[in-house]
C-alpha cells in the first residue's frame, strides 16, 4: 500500500484521532467526514479496534504498511516490551527526530526536508527519512541552508520539545539525547492492541 498523500483533516477526522499531534483536525468537527459523519457507528469488534489503533499509529508517523510492518517484526525481535520497542524504533527515524526539533511543523514537511538533502547526521547528507539515528548523535542543517524560509518558520512557531531532544537555534544544531520513555509519547496510542494486530 502506498503511502497516504491525501487531507490530513480528513483522515484524523476518520479516525477520531489527531495524526498531527495537536488537536487542530477535530476542533471544529470531531466527527467522521462525509454526510453521515455525526451519526456513523464505529467499528467495535475487537478485530476492529485492533486495526483502527494501528492505523491511527501508522498515519501518524507517515509510513507504508510494508515500512509499518518491517518496523514492527524488528522491535518483536528486540530485548524487552514490543509494544514499548515499536515506539523508540519509530521515534528514532530521521524525519520523526527533524520535526521533534521544530525544523518543521509536520512529519511530513520533515520528510521533505531529509528528502531534499538539508540534513546532515553527524556530519554527514543523509536523505532517506527513514534512516535509524542513534541516541548521542547530532543532527544539523546543511551550510547552504540555513536561511530554508519552511524552517526558520517552523522555528518560529515551535513552543516546546520533548525532553529526549535537545536543540541549540543559536547553532542550529540538534542532538538525540536518548530513547523516549512511553509516557513521553502520545496517550492516546494503545500499542498492545497493535502487537496483538500482527501477532493474530
Amino acid at each position: 500500500m502506498a503511502r497516504y498523500t491525501g487531507p490530513v483533516y480528513k483522515k484524523s477526522r476518520r479516525l477520531g484521532f489527531s495524526t498531527l499531534e495537536t488537536g487542530k483536525e477535530l476542533a471544529k468537527r470531531p466527527y467522521a467526514p462525509g454526510q453521515h459523519g455525526t451519526d456513523r457507528k464505529k467499528k467495535s469488534s475487537e478485530y476492529g479496534m485492533q486495526l483502527q489503533e494501528k492505523q491511527k499509529m501508522r498515519f501518524m508517523y507517515g509510513l507504508t504498511e510494508k515500512q509499518f510492518k518491517r518496523t514492527f517484526e524488528k522491535a518483536s525481535k528486540m530485548e524487552g516490551i514490543a509494544g514499548d520497542n515499536f515506539f523508540k524504533l519509530l521515534e528514532s527515524r530521521l524525519d520523526n527526530l527533524v520535526y521533534r526539533m521544530g525544523l518543521a511543523n509536520t512529519r511530513r514537511g520533515a520528510r521533505q526536508l531529509v528528502n531534499h538533502g538539508h540534513i546532515l547526521v553527524n556530519g554527514k547528507k543523509v536523505d532517506i527519512p527513514s534512516y535509524t539515528v542513534k541516541p548521542g548523535s547530532t543532527i544539523n542543517i546543511k551550510e547552504n541552508s540555513l536561511e530554508h524560509p519552511a524552517i526558520k518558520a517552523a522555528l518560529e512557531n515551535k513552543v516546546t520539545r520533548p525532553a529526549f531532544v535537545e536543540f541549540d537555534e543559536k547553532k542550529m544544531s540538534g542532538t538525540y539525547v536518548r530513547y523516549p520513555e512511553r509516557n513521553e509519547l502520545n496517550a492516546e496510542i494503545n500499542e498492545s492492541l497493535i502487537v496483538e494486530f500482527y501477532n493474530r
